[in-house]
């Protein structure tokens, strides 16, 4: 059963695997993607959290290091009533700071994705 959303509260969306493979990162970083999310399903922004370059504004990423690497979760806070997160990942880029090519076309999916979902779930109602 669903427990009932508190006042001023948006529902949580996981898109694709990025619940699955956020379950694979250490506690500690599980810990700051949580609280940044929560902190997202009530209308704030954890102080971690930094925009995604790409995707214009709204879509924002929370960047973790933790015993020599470094863990990425993208979500996106574009509509009123639904956070999507739409990537979770290790980052492995062989060429420095640059994200991967693969996970930056996967953002760019998963946010039709999400926007798709929500049009369909959301508006109108």
């Amino acid at each position: 059963m669903a427990r009932p959303r508190a006042e001023g509260e948006t529902e949580l969306f996981w898109i694709g695997s990025s619940y699955r493979d956020l379950l694979a990162f250490p506690e500690r970083v599980k810990d700051r993607v949580g609280t940044a999310l929560g902190a997202a399903q009530f209308g704030g922004k954890h102080p971690a959290a930094k925009p995604w370059k790409g995707e214009g504004s709204g879509v924002l990423e929370i960047v973790e290091d933790h015993a020599g690497d470094t863990y990425r979760a993208i979500y996106t806070v574009k509509y009123e009533k639904a956070v999507y997160v739409l990537h979770a990942f290790q980052k492995k880029s062989p060429k420095g700071v640059k994200t991967a090519r693969t996970d930056v076309e996967l953002v760019h999916k998963r946010l039709q994705a999400a926007r798709e979902h929500y049009e369909s779930n959301f508006e109108g109602n």
